[in-house]
């Protein structure tokens, strides 16, 4: 099943693909997005400060500079956590499935009795 982008996503690709000037085509390819959405985000990141349409196309402002490498950082530090989280759940399965009842106890009691003679 395919993972579904959130907004930050979005933006932050919009961004990366804005650079220093290009066309909405060139945004709209780069970031995977239908013309709609495009539509949607160019809007958004624009009144938001992040990107601004130049002469030469669409380009990403200091302020998007800026966003970009706190993204970057965040998405580090969320990564790490959320690869912890997975080792700890795992753990936790690991518990609980020792948990579980033993099946058929009286056959493994007579084969360490068994074992000891």
């Amino acid at each position: 099943m395919a993972k579904y982008r959130n907004r930050l996503e979005i933006i932050v690709d919009i961004l990366n693909a804005a650079g220093l000037g290009v066309k909405k085509t060139a945004i709209m390819y780069t970031a995977n997005l239908s013309y709609q959405l495009l539509e949607k985000y160019l809007d958004e990141t624009t009144k938001m400060g992040l990107i601004y349409l130049s002469i030469n196309g669409y380009e990403t402002t200091d302020k998007g500079k800026t966003f970009l490498e706190k993204y970057n950082d965040f998405s580090s530090k969320y990564s790490k956590i959320e690869g912890e989280l997975q080792r700890i759940l795992f753990e936790r399965e690991s518990l609980e499935r020792l948990c579980e009842p033993v099946k058929n106890t009286s056959s493994r009691l007579n084969s360490r009795r068994n074992r000891r003679t």
